[in-house]
């Protein structure tokens, strides 16, 4: 597999071989693993294992329905013909009803009735039927084939959505780290007031501003979140060129947000607490889109 893949699809395959006709439709959406759902014509039980296991080398997430209609075309079941007996049996017991009061009869509902019209159909061999089941596989590998096809056509739309956002995120972290050099001096300005609010006219007090002020403004350092997040920074970028990475993108989603929220809990100033929200808004977003990689 190359390049990033999304995980909504559509492929569609049409084949005929010896009389019969069918077509093949395979759809697939967003899914935590690989889920594929099958509903194939009765008598070829072999094509489901072939289905799933083909899906399963082409995908690794996502819900995938696949679906087979196969049908005989009428002109190679030979002639139709009419069970007259049993017909006459059913005209004659519908009569009776009518007689009761219930409505005639129609023509194509007798028709209809189970038995009433025969059609003699050929039994297909050994060999006609492994031939039969063979090129409905190789339709199946189409279908499934142009649903890939449309999911890496996702995947590069999401590529660019991605990548926008892991810049905003740089910038944000960049914005963040500007923000964050005013800590220490709003912290230390802000003590200080609150001290000297307390504690008029005492002499030494300005000596523990300095000692407090220094231990608050360590406490809201925020240098380890912005270099985490960075390196998070870095990791995406990477992970976007190494597919399937839904899995891995998901869990350093959390990561992501794990340093936003704890930058925001550290901010000692309103820019900062700004920038924060901001960045936690972006990661949202790029979560949302991250989501639907497979």
């Amino acid at each position: 597999m190359t390049g990033l893949s999304g995980m909504t699809g559509f492929g569609r395959a049409e084949g005929a071989l010896d009389g019969w006709v069918w077509t093949v439709e395979a759809r697939s959406v967003n899914g935590r693993g690989l889920e594929v759902r099958f509903r194939g014509p009765p008598g070829f039980d072999g094509l489901e294992r072939q289905a799933k296991a083909k899906a399963q080398a082409l995908m690794s997430r996502g819900q995938v329905t696949l679906g087979v209609q196969a049908r005989r075309e009428a002109d190679a079941a030979g002639e139709v013909s009419v069970d007259q007996a049993l017909l006459d049996r059913y005209l004659a017991l519908s009569l009776d009803l009518v007689e009761r009061g219930a409505e005639r009869p129609r023509a194509d509902g007798l028709l209809a009735l189970r038995g009433v019209l025969d059609r003699p159909e050929e039994a297909e061999s050994e060999d006609q039927k492994a031939a039969l089941e063979a090129a409905m596989s190789a339709s199946i590998d189409q279908a499934l084939t142009a649903m890939v096809e449309a999911r890496h056509v996702e995947g590069r739309q999401l590529l660019v959505l991605i990548e926008g956002f892991l810049a905003q995120i740089a910038d944000r972290v960049e914005e963040a780290e500007a923000e964050a050099a005013a800590q220490t001096e709003a912290v230390r300005e802000r003590f200080g007031r609150r001290m000297a609010e307390l504690t008029p006219d005492t002499p030494e007090v300005a000596d523990r501003i300095v000692v407090e002020a220094a231990a608050l403004a360590a406490r809201a350092d925020v240098r380890e979140e912005l270099d985490r997040l960075r390196a998070h920074l870095d990791s995406g970028r990477r992970l976007l060129g190494q597919p399937p990475a839904g899995r891995k993108l998901d869990f350093l989603m959390q990561e992501f947000m794990r340093e936003a929220n704890t930058l925001c809990s550290k901010s000692a100033t309103v820019e900062l607490t700004r920038v924060g929200l901001a960045l936690k808004a972006t990661i949202d977003q790029l979560r949302e889109q991250v989501q639907n990689v497979e």
